[in-house]
């Protein structure tokens, strides 16, 4: 039995207002920017809820429309703090990554997994970028089951090899997400151990770019992302 099989996943993903989303996407998706980002968080998380591993979605964002969307597919939404909110689950701040740097994705993350800890005490934490649309259930399975096994902390690298699109910790073991540019680096140097996994090309496919976008469709993405980029690459 796998420690998986002990405890459930609460997977974390943060997802921004959308009109601050997806700014590199501008010049292939011009005003339907908004429209793209919600498609490609609406098929990652559908991938997520369908994910046997998984006891629990929860969103950290603030956005009006992206909040019902999500919560409709079957994720449990929590507002992003407010800055300077001195409540409990402000008593986790962001971490500066080794270059000085902080991001805000990490502190919604840690807010998410703040509160997911006081009402799931046990869970196991994973975040995932939510801008994977070419993932598979089962690919998410896979990689949730080795990062239990390394008892730890660890994480899955992006096609590019230089960020991370999952970060998981087990119950036990300090969440410590480092998000931003060149994560891969730092989740290593952290103590995550990085899981070299074949068959999991979804889960390690992030869009940030249109090429990025090509690369998804190539591997076959959800119909909401597949929908709007039929249209935007055919125009491209």
């Amino acid at each position: 039995m796998t420690e998986s099989a002990r405890f459930g996943w609460t997977v974390l993903l943060p997802v921004k207002v959308l009109a601050q989303a997806k700014s590199r996407l501008a010049a292939l998706a011009g005003e339907r920017r908004l429209e793209l980002a919600l498609a490609l968080a609406s098929d990652t998380v559908s991938a997520v809820v369908a994910c046997p591993e998984v006891a629990r979605v929860l969103v950290v964002t603030s956005d009006p429309v992206a909040g019902p969307r999500l919560s409709s597919l079957g994720a449990l939404i929590i507002p992003e703090a407010r800055p300077g909110a001195r409540g409990r689950d402000s008593r986790q701040s962001p971490r500066p990554s080794p270059d000085g740097s902080q991001h805000l994705l990490n502190a919604a993350l840690l807010h998410g997994a703040a509160v997911a800890s006081r009402r799931w005490p046990g869970t196991g934490l994973a975040a995932l970028t939510a801008d994977l649309p070419a993932l598979r259930p089962a690919e998410l399975a896979e990689a949730l089951r080795a990062a239990a096994d390394t008892g730890g902390a660890a994480f899955v690298p992006d096609a590019a090899g230089l960020g991370t699109t999952m970060y998981a910790v087990v119950p036990g073991a300090e969440f410590r997400p480092m998000y931003g540019g060149a994560s891969r680096a730092r989740h290593a140097a952290g103590g995550a151990t990085e899981l070299a996994l074949d068959g999991i090309a979804g889960l390690r496919q992030d869009v940030d770019t249109p090429d990025d976008l090509r690369a998804a469709v190539a591997l076959g993405v959800g119909p909401r992302t597949a929908e709007v980029a039929a249209e935007l690459l055919a125009d491209a």
